[in-house]
């Protein structure tokens, strides 16, 4: 079963690129897994618009296909009760991937945000952990640096497969954080841990801190202090809620952290036209905002989303106490 699952390896034995693989095998399995090629032809009808939220934008995009993973139970009862659909044993028969450094495995997303997109899951049973994969996390963006940055939800705020070790991968720059994120009037420099800088994200709405280094091994470390950190002030012996993004551009790391306060806001679960059905994970807090349901495509507004990601995000109190603990 497992070789059968195996379409490539990185490293590749001819030196191909992780990124040249990858394409590889989308347009491979778009032919052969009728899944894929579906939730890919989906991508053509997705609606999308600009909402000013005053001093930061986000784009909402209406997917209905997102409904499984939006609408996801994620409770330990309903996740005992499922197969894990990240296993080997689990996968459709159709699908393949390329199995990465003999750990992970690069799979198609069937049910897509943006075109490659690519979930790269653990070839192991194991519980999400960005602590425990953190060299893997910085690894994967530098090998996917020409082509995809790579993102992570933890398991408490919006992983769909918590009891599964996975990543994602999106085409570089197509979550707005990533150009936010190099506005000179929007960063502000914190300190420094050794070769990393510690910088604040401002005018956004939510807390966003970015630490950035061409110095893997004091990324990691400063990343590992942070996650120290954030479990300090947040008085948590697990590991702290947080989405984070990590690209590798001109030599240097940037991991993007949105150190989080819950995972769904109030409005998930009101009633009837009430509801709005938005679960912030990594690409929603990021600033695309993506809904499953089209009477929230055309009624969320500014207020809502100033209100949502203020709800789910750590607010200016816990930031200070995260950053006076570094």
């Amino acid at each position: 079963m497992f070789e059968q699952k195996i379409f490539s390896r990185y490293p590749h034995p001819d030196s191909e690129s992780l990124p040249s693989l990858s394409s590889t095998l989308f347009h491979d399995q778009k032919k052969k897994w009728g899944m894929l090629a579906e939730g890919v032809s989906g991508l053509e009808s997705v609606l999308s618009k600009i909402i000013n939220c005053g001093t930061f934008a986000v784009r909402l995009q209406f997917n209905p296909k997102r409904i499984i993973s939006t609408g996801a139970n994620v409770d330990p009862v309903s996740i005992k009760e499922r197969k894990c659909f990240l296993c080997l044993d689990h996968l459709p028969q159709e699908q393949q991937g390329i199995l990465y450094q003999e750990k992970f495995i690069v799979l198609c997303n069937p049910m897509p945000i943006f075109r490659e997109h690519f979930t790269i899951s653990h070839v192991e049973h194991i519980p999400q952990s960005i602590e425990e994969n953190i060299i893997n996390f910085l690894d994967l963006a530098k090998d996917f640096a020409a082509s995809h940055a790579i993102f992570y939800n933890g398991p408490k705020c919006g992983a769909s497969a918590p009891d599964h070790m996975h990543f994602q991968a999106s085409p570089k720059n197509c979550i707005p954080v990533e150009n936010e994120a190099v506005i000179v009037e929007r960063r502000r420099l914190y300190k420094k841990l050794g070769d990393v800088s510690i910088l604040l994200l401002i005018h956004t709405g939510r807390s966003i801190l970015i630490l950035e280094s061409a110095n893997k091994q004091d990324i990691e470390f400063a990343f590992l202090r942070l996650t120290g950190a954030m479990r300090k002030a947040m008085k948590t012996n697990e590991e702290p809620m947080l989405n984070a993004l990590c690209s590798f551009t001109d030599g240097m790391w940037r991991i993007i952290v949105f150190p989080r306060e819950k995972h769904r806001p109030d409005v998930y679960f009101k009633n009837g036209d009430e509801k709005i059905l938005i679960s912030p994970a990594a690409v929603d807090i990021g600033g695309l905002i993506i809904t499953p349901i089209e009477k929230d495509f055309k009624t969320v507004d500014a207020t809502a989303v100033v209100k949502i990601f203020e709800e789910v995000s750590v607010n200016a109190d816990i930031l200070n106490q995260i950053l006076t603990s570094l």
